[in-house]
């Protein structure tokens, strides 16, 4: 079964910076993936690249087994892009937004369209510039369903929209897209939210994708270990999967990818009083491996050698 999306070395450069770097990304149908990553880590220009909105100085994209920059009137039927920010015309009505974008498609998913609308309480007649930030959000996904897609790309769709809003527009995603097995890239800064959701993730650092597995096994990988001494700590040799490394008082903070055996024994030859290895959810773990003092922290997941078992390993060692 081909993935829905496919990228080869995928490459984007303004000026001298390198927001995407040579990114091999793989997709496969029906499934929801989280597409995570500091501001500028270059998921934005990521999703634009596949949308075409952007074109690459290098590489390949691939939607629904064609190249991004020359889908068929066919296929780009079956791709929705939700931008960030939602932008929309101000002074449209829903239901002029609606007929306007239905215009465009077959119509086959108006109803569905509607049905969301009426869902989520908006009146047809209401001017979309005098909607909230929520409720706009969700005329943008109501207008994303219409055409029916198979495909889905969603830069930060719940970016700005208080508590109760975020929750009951992610539910609406993933009953009314989910249900049909349609396939889902979405970038988000709430990281709860793809925790929820997303069956898989990738972490973008500098342009680069360095992490790409099922969203558990990133949870699993990444351990925060605590070593305390009660007195000033031993520095730590080199050891494989350190992602940071700092004493704090009489205890060195640690942050590994995969803690097994080896590096139990490399924090235990230091004589450590005591040692605690902490579980952490995706928020956390997310900023311990992006923040963690090394500018390239160590890959693993799909296609990245050495530690694609990382997660394994970090499993049997909790």
């Amino acid at each position: 079964m081909e993935d829905a999306i496919r990228t080869d070395r995928l490459t984007k450069s303004y000026g001298r910076r390198k927001v995407v770097d040579q990114l091999d990304l793989r997709v496969p149908p029906g499934c929801v993936y989280g597409l995570l990553g500091r501001n500028g880590a270059g998921k934005s220009t990521t999703l634009k690249m596949l949308a075409g909105m952007v074109r690459p100085d290098r590489g390949r994209a691939e939607l629904l087994g064609e190249d991004a920059q020359a889908l068929s009137p066919e296929t780009r039927a079956r791709i929705a892009y939700l931008a960030e920010g939602h932008p929309l015309y101000g002074w449209m009505t829903v239901r002029q937004a609606l007929a306007f974008t239905a215009s465009f498609h077959s119509g086959a998913g108006r109803a569905e369209a509607e049905g969301l609308l009426d869902h989520f309480g908006l009146p047809p007649g209401a001017k979309i510039g005098r909607l909230s930030k929520g409720q706009r959000a969700q005329v943008s996904l109501a207008l994303a369903l219409a055409p029916d897609p198979e495909l889905l790309l969603l830069d930060d769709p719940t970016l700005g929209l208080d508590t109760n809003v975020r929750r009951d527009f992610l539910e609406s995603m993933i009953q009314l897209i989910g249900r049909r097995g349609r396939t889902i890239l979405f970038s988000s800064h709430v990281l709860g939210d793809v925790e929820r959701v997303a069956d898989r993730v990738g972490v973008m650092v500098d342009g680069v994708l360095r992490v790409d597995c099922p969203t558990e096994q990133f949870k699993r990988a990444v351990r925060r270990v605590v070593a305390e001494f009660g007195r000033e700590p031993p520095p730590l040799p080199p050891v494989e999967g350190l992602v940071s490394d700092r004493p704090v008082g009489t205890r060195r903070e640690l942050v590994f990818v995969g803690y097994g055996p080896a590096q139990r024994s490399a924090v235990e030859a230091l004589g450590p009083v005591r040692v605690e290895v902490a579980e952490l959810n995706l928020e956390d773990a997310f900023i311990a491996y992006t923040r963690g003092g090394r500018r390239s922290p160590p890959r693993f997941g799909r296609g990245q050698g050495g530690h694609a078992d990382a997660g394994a390993g970090a499993q049997g060692a909790a």
